[in-house]
């Protein structure tokens, strides 16, 4: 029962949008039957007194005239209801169609949320985990300077390549649910994605450009959830 609103839902979705919708087919038809009822009772009582006057002939006088006055009033009667019932119908109506737009705005935002939800759900997770990457990255590099070519213990090199596989394995869990490291060397400032933490001379870069990172910075769907600590580049004066 109901009409369609949008896509799969009803009316029937929405008690209220129900409501309105039952009582503005209610308030429709009751008007059809007023206006049906005043069609037919002035219709018969043509017929009547046509018929009244060609039974009893000339010879009857004229009706009373409270008598005649009375089917004007009522007809006046069902007319100003009638008027009443639109009036009702159109309030009726752009009620229903304000509950309409309202419910489908509702509908809207829930479902932003809940698609808001899903993504980020896992922000504060990710944020905790990002700190286990930069605890990975810094162990692979101490060991990477270990097992350099001057040092032919495989141990430490075993370790090494062990720790780049891991690595390289959680950057890639990371960009399948939407988390990315920043690279913003070379790139512009801006105040959204990172944080200054020092300056550093240009020297055969742009004042104003990131020279270097002290900390990744990351971005979750393209929401950033860690500022990436950053040197920007500054005209030295000699």
């Amino acid at each position: 029962m109901g009409g369609e609103i949008g896509g799969d839902r009803t009316v029937s979705d929405d008690p209220e949008l129900e409501f309105f919708f039952l009582t503005h087919c209610f308030l429709r038809f009751f008007l059809l039957l007023f206006a049906c009822r005043l069609h037919f009772r002035g219709s018969s009582f043509v017929f009547s007194t046509a018929a009244q006057q060609r039974s009893t002939g000339d010879e009857c006088g004229p009706e009373d005239p409270h008598d005649e006055a009375k089917h004007p009033l009522s007809e006046r009667a069902l007319e100003h209801k009638a008027i009443k019932l639109e009036e009702q119908v159109r309030d009726l109506t752009e009620r229903y169609r304000k509950a309409l737009a309202d419910s489908e705005n509702v509908r809207r935002r829930t479902q932003k949320f809940v698609e808001d939800a899903k993504l980020f759900g896992i922000q504060s997770f990710c944020r905790d985990l990002v700190e286990v990457a930069d605890i990975l990255e810094k162990t692979a590099e101490s060991a990477a300077g270990e097992a350099e070519p001057s040092n032919p213990n495989p141990t430490l090199k075993k370790i090494y390549e062990g720790l780049s596989l891991i690595e390289a394995k959680l950057q890639s869990v990371f960009a399948k649910h939407g988390l990315q490291k920043m690279n913003p060397v070379g790139g512009k400032y801006d105040p959204y994605d990172h944080e200054i933490v020092c300056h550093v001379p240009a020297e055969g870069m742009q004042p104003g450009t990131i020279a270097l990172v002290t900390q990744d910075g990351y971005k979750l769907h393209g929401r950033t959830i860690r500022h990436a600590l950053v040197g920007v580049a500054v005209e030295s004066h000699e």
